[in-house]
């Protein structure tokens, strides 16, 4: 990895004033486009869980676990995809009045043009494990990761690093009075000091700008805390928050339940309940309009009418073949890994690689797949037996470091169907 810092395309320091870094991205070049949907509709749709999203007056950018960020519209038309991160994408935050910035697990933050690109234009490296949140106020860039560190970017050489929080860096804002931090720590902290502002006693999962004075934090049990003058907590979800957005006085909750409360947050009341496909709802981010837009682990993008709960659109997904010989039970069993698995080889990129001739294949050894360092290994050959071990004892304790989400199959009957439909449809 190159010296903490920036670099350009090349990899060589960029000199970049903190005054002009606006500057630099609004005169790049337009990005170059791919085919339109009805020619690439799977090229041009998310092949994984949907992990980070945000908006600017030029659209929407998103990023997810199949390694892509896709610039879209401001009507959900998607216009770049660019596969340029190498791993799975954690955080995007726009760049007011410029382009966007995003990062995750391979420890590299990328500065995109507002128009979207295939690369970016400038790469700040330093953090030693994934970026877990971004945040900008048009000037500097704030970045939190797994290392417990918060650096602050300005694009003129090595950022200011900032330590406290025991463990992983969750979220950040950009306020008036400095850059703000929430962590795994249960801490919210204000910088350059590290003054703790709060304490709630469960991990921050999400922070989002309500007004000139007042912010909102989620937290693992359900609950989201009003932290300004007159503030509250209300709880939102029997399950974890983890994504919070606002417009005006509507603050939208997503959780992994699947459920996006949008609430009155002055008065603490809930206004409506979008429904959803019953998956986790990972990002969520209002538009300047007030559209809110929703991503999660069923690897579209929703565009809602805030005021009425009705959905405007629906991102392209590539649809899942399925042979008629299929289980049919085992295909339902299925559903939990078609969201980043795909069954022949042909399909567009995905969050994990194919599974066409599953059996009797290596671990790791799919052609230009980027496996986590465990996988790599390729010391287990895929067979009915040792599927079925992956998904009884976890994918964490057969293939410790693993970025496979852990799924277990507990029930007998669908471990049996989930063997008999893959053996149907991987060959």
């Amino acid at each position: 990895m190159a010296r903490p810092g920036a670099t350009r395309r090349d990899h060589r320091r960029a000199a970049v004033p903190a005054l002009i870094l606006a500057l630099l991205l609004l005169a790049l070049p337009a990005a170059a486009q791919l085919p339109e949907p009805d020619r690439a509709a799977g090229l041009m749709a998310h092949g994984g869980p949907v992990r980070a999203l945000a908006a600017s007056p030029a659209g929407i950018a998103s990023g997810g676990l199949d390694q892509a960020v896709i610039f879209w519209s401001p009507t959900g038309r998607p216009i770049t995809v660019a596969r340029w991160h190498q791993g799975a994408i954690e955080a995007i935050t726009a760049i007011p009045n410029a382009g966007w910035a995003s990062a995750g697990e391979d420890a590299r933050i990328a500065i995109w043009p507002a128009t979207g690109a295939t690369t970016p234009d400038l790469v700040f490296e330093g953090h030693q494990g994934p970026v877990a949140a971004l945040s900008s106020d048009g000037t500097t860039i704030a970045s939190g990761g797994f290392d417990g560190t918060v650096r602050i970017w300005d694009g003129s050489g090595p950022p200011i690093i900032h330590t406290g929080h025991r463990g992983a860096v969750s979220a950040l804002l950009h306020r008036a009075q400095g850059v703000l931090s929430a962590g795994q720590d249960g801490t919210l902290r204000a910088w350059p000091d590290g003054t703790v502002l709060a304490e709630f006693g469960h991990a921050i999962t999400a922070l989002t700008t309500l007004d000139a004075t007042h912010i909102a934090a989620a937290t693992v049990d359900g609950t989201v805390h009003i932290i300004g003058p007159g503030g509250r907590e209300f709880a939102t979800s029997p399950r974890p928050v983890v994504a919070l957005a606002a417009h005006g006085s509507m603050l939208a909750a997503a959780s992994i339940g699947g459920d996006v409360g949008l609430w009155d947050w002055r008065a603490g009341r809930l206004l409506r309940t979008l429904q959803g496909p019953g998956l986790p709802v990972w990002s969520a981010a209002f538009a300047p309009d007030g559209t809110l837009w929703t991503g999660g682990a069923d690897r579209q993008i929703r565009r809602w009418d805030a005021a009425t709960g009705r959905p405007l659109s629906e991102s392209p997904v590539a649809a899942l073949s399925i042979p008629e010989d299929a289980d049919p039970h085992g295909a339902r069993v299925f559903r939990a890994c078609q969201a980043c698995h795909a069954l022949t080889p042909d399909a567009p990129p995905m969050a994990g690689p194919h599974l066409h001739n599953l059996f009797g294949r290596r671990m790791g050894s799919v052609a230009g797949y980027a496996y986590s360092e465990r996988l790599a290994r390729g010391d287990i050959t895929w067979s009915p037996e040792t599927v079925a071990d992956l998904f009884t004892r976890g994918p964490d304790i057969v293939t410790p470091g693993t970025r496979m989400p852990v799924q277990t199959v507990g029930n007998a009957e669908d471990m049996a169907a989930l063997l008999r439909f893959l053996q149907a449809a991987t060959r």
